[in-house]
């Protein structure tokens, strides 16, 4: 009777440590993946003040649009398109001049000389 006792104990133990070493997938309830498509030129553009903006769209048959963000981990190199699946995450207090969504490279999955 002591030796199922003990048993059951360092099963319970052994059960406890294992949950507590698992580790949560990280929350994709703040973050996702997409495709953008990055044109060969920037455009002058204002933010907080006047700079150059990327040309970005989300799908290829899409007009390009001004990107006042930047991405993590991509280089942008003139008279290149790029496909890029980036992933966006939501920041909980960006400062008034930012933006609310910060953009990470994943994966450069093209990059054609235009």
């Amino acid at each position: 009777m002591k030796t199922l006792s003990i048993i059951k104990r360092s099963c319970l133990t052994i059960f406890s440590l294992i949950l507590l070493n698992c580790t949560a997938s990280p929350s994709t309830e703040n973050s996702s993946e997409k495709t953008l498509f990055v044109g060969s030129e920037t455009k002058d553009c204002t933010g907080v003040a006047p700079m150059k903006c990327l040309q970005v769209r989300e799908n290829a048959t899409d007009s390009w649009a001004n990107f006042y963000s930047n991405i993590e981990g991509f280089t942008y190199e003139p008279g290149f398109e790029y496909e890029l699946k980036v992933r966006t995450e939501k920041i909980s207090n960006p400062p008034m001049d930012g933006s609310s969504i910060k953009y990470i490279l994943v994966k450069q999955v093209s990059k054609i000389k235009k």
